[in-house]
């Protein structure tokens, strides 16, 4: 028997089973594909990778504006797919090095839960069957298919189809202007695909702070992308979209349509009827130590339903293990980073203005334009951007969102002084490198 079963080889999954192995437990992991999920195979790593080279791309593009010429500047897309293909391969070696290292047991296929009480967790697997003391439910999550017309004998591409395409197309519509619709909106634009973006909700990236969101929308509106905001698709079909907006019904022919409405707990035939376990949203619901409903059953990652992040899975496994090791851990999700790898990149933690409006709370705002820092300013000619942070009354820090490149690499600052209860005048004592982007979150506590 043995000490933990994890299904899922994700970040959450792999996490656990190192963390687990490492802390002196007999571990198995079930994965039904390829080690590192769907964030490394068909997510986060690949279309950072694609993304990558247009941004590189870009650079060559518009290196005249820095004194940098360059003549009949152009990419090869075939070979950008097998770049990011072999970066994939590279990646899940190393997982599975990782788990050979710490006597991690690997089994490749489709886990299903047999049965399981209190004491012991039957998992079924190729015909076989494990027995472990507890049990870690990582599974991940699925693309969601909306119940559009059509959707069932028309073509379009998931974001899987979209990361293996060989070719740019000439246009594509984008349903859905969430992360991974942007994302790719940018990729393509950048790409010379005429790209159209069709969204349901008033804005763009309906999580993100709309004042960042907008800013986004509109920079890349001068790119030459087309936006269509409260709008409804109604049909999908084979080289056309029909949506729905203030001024009626349109039809937009395009070579390609890209579904991308977000994804959904991947709970589907794993066996969990019969464990009767509380529900959260459409996923499972857990404690602050990643505990579900029966006490040896732990939940971690996508499956959760609450923050679909490959960063907050690999925090939570580490939660649930350093629970299962007699360990005092509890997770906090109160800045949690979110990032957009588009061109500029968003970032934010934390609350945003329209989170705390809906709550009724009361909250000041800082907020200073990107171009205050002068590294920005060397890097990023002709480039706009914002950062802002939030605070309660008292002065604690309890949000911040930006816009501008590398947000993604300064987020964590906000995170830490989030996470640590600082307030401004705290924050305000830290010592920034200069010149460096990250003077700005000092510069706007000043504004």
């Amino acid at each position: 028997m043995y000490d933990l079963a994890i299904i899922g080889g994700g970040p959450a999954g792999y996490t656990a089973a190192e963390r687990a192995a490492a802390g002196g437990l007999n571990t198995i992991l079930f994965e039904k594909a390829n080690l590192g999920g769907t964030c490394l195979n068909e997510g986060c790593i690949p279309t950072k990778a694609l993304l990558y080279s247009s941004k590189l791309y870009h650079y060559a593009q518009t290196g005249a504006k820095y004194g940098v010429g360059a003549d009949n500047v152009r990419f090869e897309y075939d070979k950008i797919v097998a770049r990011k293909n072999k970066i994939v391969r590279k990646l899940n070696a190393g997982i599975r090095s990782k788990m050979k290292e710490n006597n991690v047991t690997v089994i490749t296929g489709f886990a299903t839960v047999a049965s399981a009480t209190e004491e012991v967790v039957t998992i079924a697997c190729n015909g076989e069957t494990y027995e472990a003391k507890t049990m870690i439910l990582a599974a991940g999550s699925e693309t969601t298919i909306p119940p559009i017309k059509g959707v069932d004998t028309a073509e379009f591409w998931t974001s899987r189809e979209a990361l293996e395409a060989k070719e740019v197309p000439a246009s594509i519509a984008i349903i859905g202007g969430g992360v991974i619709g942007m994302e790719f909106a940018g990729l393509f634009n950048q790409f010379g695909s005429q790209v159209t973006v069709i969204e349901m909700a008033p804005e763009i990236l309906p999580p993100i702070d709309a004042e960042i969101a907008a800013m986004l929308r509109q920079n890349y509106e001068k790119q030459g992308v087309k936006f269509y905001i409260g709008a409804k698709v109604m049909e999908v079909k084979t080289g056309a979209v029909v949506f729905e907006t203030a001024d009626g019904e349109q039809t937009l022919e395009t070579e390609k349509t890209l579904l991308c409405v977000g994804r959904r707990p991947a709970l589907k035939e794993l066996g969990l009827e019969a464990l009767n376990l509380e529900r959260f949203r459409n996923g499972i619901a857990v404690d602050a130590q990643m505990r579900t409903s029966m006490k040896n059953i732990f939940a971690v990652g996508d499956v959760t339903a609450f923050s679909m992040l490959a960063h907050t899975a690999t925090r939570e496994a580490e939660v649930a293990v350093n629970t299962l090791l007699g360990k005092d851990d509890a997770m906090s999700y109160k800045a949690i980073p979110g990032v957009v790898y588009t061109y500029p990149e968003i970032a934010g933690t934390g609350k945003t203005e329209q989170e705390l409006q809906r709550e009724g709370t009361a909250y000041k705002v800082l907020k200073l334009p990107m171009t205050f820092s002068g590294r920005f300013v060397v890097e990023n000619e002709g480039g706009n951007g914002l950062c802002k942070i939030i605070t309660n009354e008292a002065g604690a820090i309890i949000g911040a969102h930006m816009i501008g490149n590398p947000s993604s690499e300064l987020i964590t600052i906000a995170s830490l002084a989030i996470e640590a209860g600082w307030d401004v005048e705290r924050l305000k004592t830290l010592v920034f490198p200069h010149p460096s982007v990250s003077e700005i979150f000092k510069e706007t506590l000043f504004a």
